[in-house]
């Protein structure tokens, strides 16, 4: 059986700046017609930053939708048509005040394919010097500099909700373990 399903008609319901809502009817692999809900979204990062002693860069950040300060990795959205590594580069200067000499990719990561679009693409950074931060007007966050085995034991005992740096990290662990880091240098 072919597991695809047919746009039949796609209707903007909401339109912002970060998100777009769309209602589609959708025909199904048996023929029957649907609706699905889709929140489209121009995709984002994250860098995964390593520094010489072995630790990772995170920030800390009131996310609004949780009502909460959340633990993550540097991240951001990126522009329509924007090179992910170039806005990784971007959001690892703006966040943390570091620029990085090589970039790993660690694939990309669909945060909640049952409704959503959004693709984000995942990175390691290494070889960090450091400037100062240029946050948005609208950023606040604090830098947190974690040993990257607490950073796994954080996320294994679920200190770490965020689904994007739990499998940056648990990628990023995994790849220096095997020596595989470096081998998708970009």
């Amino acid at each position: 059986m072919e597991l695809f399903e047919k746009t039949l008609e796609s209707r903007i319901v909401y339109k912002g700046r970060v998100v777009t809502l769309l209602v589609d009817k959708a025909e199904l692999p048996g023929g029957q017609v649907c609706v699905r809900e889709v929140v489209s979204h121009a995709g984002a990062v994250a860098i995964a930053p390593l520094t010489p002693d072995g630790s990772l860069l995170f920030v800390r950040q009131f996310r609004y939708p949780y009502k909460e300060t959340v633990l993550e990795l540097p991240a951001g959205k990126l522009e329509p048509g924007e090179d992910p590594l170039e806005a990784g580069r971007r959001e690892l200067l703006e966040e943390t005040g570091a620029a990085a000499s090589s970039f790993h990719s660690l694939g990309i990561f669909y945060p909640s394919p049952g409704y959503c679009a959004e693709v984000i693409h995942l990175y390691a950074a290494e070889g960090l010097s450091f400037t100062q931060q240029n946050l948005d007007e609208d950023e606040f966050l604090n830098v947190e500099k974690i040993p990257l085995g607490r950073a796994m034991e954080m996320v294994l005992n679920n200190e770490i909700p965020d689904g994007k740096t739990q499998t940056a990290v648990l990628k990023l662990c995994l790849l220096l373990q095997n020596g595989e880091i470096g081998r998708e240098s970009v």
